[in-house]
């Protein structure tokens, strides 16, 4: 077990590294989630009201779980790359634990996403947005935001070992995610959808991880009366445990055949 430790140490040290000295990755990741802030806070914030709160302050939640789904096609990319350019065939020949390049590839992917984060938070906050829970309430909502990308991560890894090319594996994630993310309580409330619509769209894990932050953060919430609605944060988890154990065993197996191959 501490070889593996070891193994994962090394390789989350590889991709934190790089983004030392690839500043242009770091711009390219930070530059479009703070346009997103400004377009939906100032612009569309003037122009939507909620029922109860501030718009500023609920569509926030909605853009940080946005870009935490950027995780799928950049990890995906990404593992294509390790797989094309003869990196993984030097690591194969290593004596080194398969599911090291891969934790090294989700882990630094969401630290990524974590500098994101903190880009994105000082934007809101220029626009008006506020953490109204307190210390632990914000990092235990940053906890569950960033615990959903490093599970998007591990999607992405997945899905980079399926397709066969980076167009298919930027443009598959938003055929697939983008229509679960526009229904989901991301951008809007859910009160003016159908009753079945509306169920299925209080259940949708978007909905779950974007409401479990509204919630430790003190931001206004959807409206909603269903268990899904009053119960985000044990949902969310909920959610991002079952797809991390159906994702990560599976992509550790199809890394080990796409190796062997």
């Amino acid at each position: 077990m501490n070889e593996v430790l070891t193994d994962w140490r090394a390789l989350v040290g590889r991709h934190l590294l790089h983004l030392r000295r690839m500043p242009d990755k770091l711009i390219s990741a930070t530059v479009l989630p703070m346009v997103f802030v400004v377009l939906f806070g100032v612009l569309f914030g003037s122009a939507i009201s909620i029922p109860n709160g501030d718009y500023h302050e609920f569509i926030m939640a909605g853009i940080f779980t946005q870009v935490m789904i950027t995780a799928v096609p950049n990890t995906a990319i990404g593992m294509l790359e390790d797989l094309g350019n003869g990196l993984v065939d030097r690591f194969r020949s290593l004596p080194m634990s398969p599911s090291a390049v891969l934790v090294g590839r989700t882990v630094g992917d969401t630290a990524l996403r974590a500098i994101t984060c903190l880009a994105m938070t000082a934007v809101g906050y220029a626009i008006g947005w506020r953490l109204q829970g307190g210390i632990l309430g914000a990092l235990a909502g940053f906890g569950v935001l960033l615990l959903f990308g490093f599970t998007m991560a591990w999607l992405g890894a997945l899905l980079g070992m399926r397709v066969r090319s980076p167009e298919a594996a930027s443009s598959l994630p938003s055929v697939l995610l983008m229509p679960l993310m526009f229904l989901s309580s991301a951008y809007v409330p859910l009160g003016g959808l159908p009753a079945w619509l509306r169920a299925i769209a209080e259940w949708n894990p978007i909905s779950a991880v974007a409401g479990a932050c509204r919630a430790l953060w003190g931001n206004p919430a959807a409206a909603g009366d269903s268990f899904a609605a009053r119960n985000p944060i044990p949902l969310a988890l909920l959610w991002l445990a079952l797809i991390l154990l159906l994702v990560v065993p599976s992509a550790v197996r199809r890394y080990r055949t796409a190796v062997a191959a």
